[in-house]
């Protein structure tokens, strides 16, 4: 898994300009270009998913219809004009696992930090760490301390959507978590509270300026509609619990949540699960790059792969 050298402050032109990403709800794709004199622009394109199509989890198959995720990516991809193959690819948090870990030391050289890391993980994941990629971003190091950003991705789920891409003829340049992908764009100096919500999954973080602090995925009931109470309790309670570790860790309410997912902070704001939280901050759609919409984006869907373009 590559592209986690640094999330929220990647180096010039470290990751491909054109990135997508693959939700449960469809596929978004977007591209950057530079004209002759320097202006940038970003254009984006949706491609809708059946609700069957893509299960995330941390076990093969994610994807249950190959046909109708192969449409998508392609339709998206083909609709913002790629000049090059090598892509970002954004999937779903639930594929993944982010860990936040502390090292007394960590060797500065990464080919001798990653045995490092993976030995640390061997009892962390319910999986074979030997056959999962993992990739790490120090967060912040002081005398006896190193905090570091860790993803973990098993090999064959991995193999299973880089393999999409591949199909298509484009090259995974970069393999993003949605989350990641998302504060990367947020653009938001200081302390920050953002909600990523899915169809079957919600991750909670923390940031303060570029740094992670909280990451935190929840497996949503995949038996209960979406509407339903069982549902809304459950994600209240994700955001709840991170509200609380804001506050008692950061010693402050936060001023806004930050939102991404289907229908936008509009929506989210409307729907029976914000009730629950109380009191409860402002929520606010997240700040990403202006992009030209070549298809009709649903509100919310688009942070993910515009925050995976940022630099």
């Amino acid at each position: 898994m590559a592209g986690l050298r640094n999330i929220f402050l990647p180096e010039a032109s470290t990751r491909p300009a054109l990135a997508c990403e693959i939700r449960t709800e469809g596929v978004a794709a977007a591209r950057t270009s530079t004209e002759k004199r320097g202006h940038s622009e970003t254009v984006v394109a949706w491609a809708p998913l059946p609700e069957s199509a893509l299960l995330p989890s941390l076990k093969t198959p994610n994807v249950l219809d190959r046909p109708a995720v192969l449409a998508a990516l392609q339709s998206a991809l083909s609709a913002v004009s790629p000049r090059d193959r090598a892509l970002t690819l954004v999937v779903p948090d639930a594929a993944v696992r982010v860990l936040l870990l502390d090292f007394d030391t960590l060797p500065a050289k990464r080919q001798e930090a990653l045995p490092v890391v993976r030995f640390r993980l061997r009892k962390m994941v319910p999986f074979d760490i030997e056959a999962a990629s993992v990739s790490y971003q120090i967060m912040s190091q002081k005398a006896g301390q190193v905090s570091v950003l860790v993803t973990v991705m098993p090999g064959d789920v991995l193999a299973e959507y880089e393999g999409l891409a591949r199909e298509l003829e484009y090259e995974p340049g970069a393999v993003l978590p949605s989350t990641l992908a998302v504060a990367a764009g947020l653009g938001h100096s200081g302390s920050a509270l953002l909600v990523n919500q899915s169809r079957f999954a919600v991750t909670t973080s923390v940031t303060m300026d570029d740094e992670m602090l909280l990451h935190r995925t929840v497996d949503l009931s995949r038996d209960q509609p979406i509407d339903s109470p069982a549902r809304s309790e459950e994600m209240a309670q994700a955001v709840i619990t991170t509200l609380a570790w804001y506050e008692d860790t950061l010693h402050s309410a936060p001023g806004v949540i930050f939102y991404a997912g289907p229908g936008g902070a509009r929506a989210a704001a409307e729907s029976p699960w914000f009730r629950f939280v109380e009191p409860a901050p402002p929520i606010e759609d997240i700040s990403s790059a202006a992009a030209s919409a070549l298809t009709t984006i649903p509100d919310g869907l688009s942070a993910g792969v515009l925050g995976a373009l940022a630099q």
